[in-house]
């Protein structure tokens, strides 16, 4: 049973933290890419390795910069962290459950509609488009605000911006937060999310992306975290 479950979605972020996080307590696996494979197999996995703690590694698209110099005048700045760096992230929510695209979309909790109700008779247990996630106890390790999880990531500068309209307190996005953390939530162990920042949402130009540099950013916060609990 390990005392830590390190989950990466796909091969290539496995392939460039694995090395640096595996043993010493930590186990580090597959989750698979974009919200179903992940909700999914992290039950799968939880279920079978009874960890205390899954940290969530990988590289997410930050809000708030438009690669094309197109950001709206007077737009409020995304005080998350940089292209190259990595972070803890507060919560994490949902966008794509619910009614509607685009500018008409409703998430699903602002329908009245929880993703889960929770189980008779504690409706606390209900849970919506927003999860809390554990947070390291030293207050110096980067920590950021919330982080986006969507069915699809953004296109364009245009769908970046809408996202940030509809979730405002948004500075990143990923595919595979929120399903991680439901899946950790119902079976009732602590997930922390760390994510390195690999480029701006909505830039699909992948000369400009820093993927290594985030996955080594990532790799060493996710180190910290381990050695808070040792």
């Amino acid at each position: 049973m390990p005392r830590h479950l390190i989950l990466v979605p796909t091969d290539l972020e496995r392939r460039e933290l694995a090395p640096l996080l595996g043993g010493d307590g930590a186990t580090v696996a597959l989750c698979g890419f974009g919200i179903v494979a992940a909700a999914a197999r992290t039950a799968q996995l939880v279920a079978r390795e009874r960890p205390e703690r899954v940290i969530l590694a990988g590289i997410a698209g930050r809000y708030g910069d438009d690669p094309a110099g197109d950001d709206e005048p007077g737009a409020a700045p995304v005080a998350g962290p940089a292209v190259g760096a990595a972070a803890c992230f507060d919560a994490v929510a949902c966008h794509g459950i619910g009614v509607g695209t685009g500018d008409r979309f409703t998430a699903a909790a602002a329908l009245g509609w929880p993703q889960w109700p929770g189980d008779p008779p504690d409706p606390t247990a209900a849970i919506g488009d927003r999860i809390t996630c554990r947070l390291p106890r030293s207050a110096d390790v980067p920590r950021a605000g919330v982080l986006l999880t969507v069915a699809a990531s953004s296109a364009d500068a245009d769908d970046a911006r809408l996202r940030r309209m509809l979730f405002p307190a948004a500075v990143a996005e990923d595919m595979e937060g929120f399903a991680v953390a439901l899946a950790c939530r119902l079976a009732g162990v602590p997930c922390t999310i760390v994510r390195g920042i690999s480029n701006v949402a909505g830039d699909r130009d992948k000369t400009r992306w820093q993927t290594t540099a985030a996955l080594a950013a990532a790799a060493g916060l996710v180190r910290r975290l381990l050695a808070e609990d040792r």
